[in-house]
């Protein structure tokens, strides 16, 4: 689909959609995976642009911004997202996270949309996790064991359940009520009939699980270790609550770019600052052309990374959506 199925640009403005244009747009958990999975086998055949991401942090670490460029060969258009983490060193209440995604059509020439960027990496990173699992889970898994209840734990189960329907044991690990609360809610939102079991041992609980996914805070107790893991596990690290040796003793890695796995993923480094290789990327084993387990006893570390093409083409599902209801905002910015 190119953007001018349902986009119209008009030269010399851009269409602004803010995050309550955005939020109330309904799109369902299959489509986000869809759409996120042809943004891979996009990539892997040589379609789309995925440059290196470019980072900034001060000295003091308080704050880190990133700029991503990316180019979808499928939908023509030409995107860069931004984002920006202010109060690093502070706790979550007192933290502020800006991002925005601005997209041109690469046929016309001219700007589609700019867009709060915030609900799409909500829904983008949890629906990668979901692909890791479809692909990377031993054949016989059976629960699941989310760590962490911010913004990326609270849909991490219901994602899951959409790519793994067969998952029949649910946990969460997390440090705050309200979170806690929050991932119950949103699992009952898409599957009312499920509920998740709150874990208090971590231990204990990491090694019942199949399939763990880290979405924690840098803040985080939780720090699952390698020896704690059962044969043919699967851990996918979002944000934070894995040890490194999850990393360093799987035995196999795999990671949706390894570059941006050596540039985001230092806290993971051993002794010597050094990250193991790994294995194979995502995008091919998307495609179908490496394997994403080799046995089922495989112990498979992952790293859940953000690759811009993948919110260039859910952006783009949401443009469409939102223009196709005259939702936004027409800025006359290069007037």
């Amino acid at each position: 689909m190119t953007s001018q199925d349902t986009v119209t640009p008009h030269d010399g403005t851009l269409r602004v959609l803010s995050t309550s244009d955005l939020a109330g747009i309904d799109i369902s958990l299959a489509d986000v995976v869809d759409t996120v999975e042809g943004a891979y086998r996009t990539l892997h055949a040589g379609q789309s642009d995925n440059p290196r991401k470019l980072t900034v942090k001060p000295q003091d670490g308080h704050s880190v911004s990133y700029a991503m460029l990316g180019r979808d060969g499928t939908r023509n258009v030409v995107a860069i997202k931004t984002s920006y983490k202010h109060g690093l060193d502070k706790g979550r209440d007192e933290q502020h996270y800006y991002t925005a995604l601005t997209i041109y059509d690469d046929v016309t020439g001219l700007p589609v949309a700019m867009m709060d960027c915030s609900r799409i990496g909500s829904l983008r990173t949890p629906a990668v996790s979901a692909l890791l699992a479809r692909e990377c889970a031993a054949p016989a898994a059976r629960s699941a064991l989310v760590i962490g209840t911010g913004t990326q734990g609270r849909l991490a189960l219901p994602f899951l359940l959409t790519a793994l329907p067969h998952l029949d044991r649910l946990m969460v690990f997390g440090t705050h009520s309200e979170g806690i609360a929050a991932v119950r809610q949103q699992l009952r939102t898409y599957f009312p009939d499920r509920d998740v079991e709150v874990v208090t041992d971590l231990r204990a609980a990491a090694s019942d699980a199949d399939v763990i996914v880290a979405t924690a805070g840098a803040h985080t107790p939780a720090a699952v270790e390698s020896a704690w893991l059962r044969p043919g596990a699967l851990s996918i690290l979002v944000g934070h609550g894995l040890a490194p040796s999850t990393l360093h003793q799987a035995d196999r890695v795999i990671a949706t770019s390894e570059a941006q796995m050596n540039v985001t993923g230092t806290d993971m480094a051993d002794s010597e600052g050094k990250l193991p290789a790994v294995d194979t990327e995502f995008p091919p084993v998307i495609a179908g052309l490496t394997a994403g387990r080799h046995s089922a006893k495989e112990r498979i570390f992952a790293y859940n990374s953000g690759l811009v093409v993948t919110d260039i083409a859910l952006g783009h599902r949401f443009a469409q959506l939102a223009l196709a209801q005259g939702l936004g905002t027409e800025v006359p910015l290069w007037q």
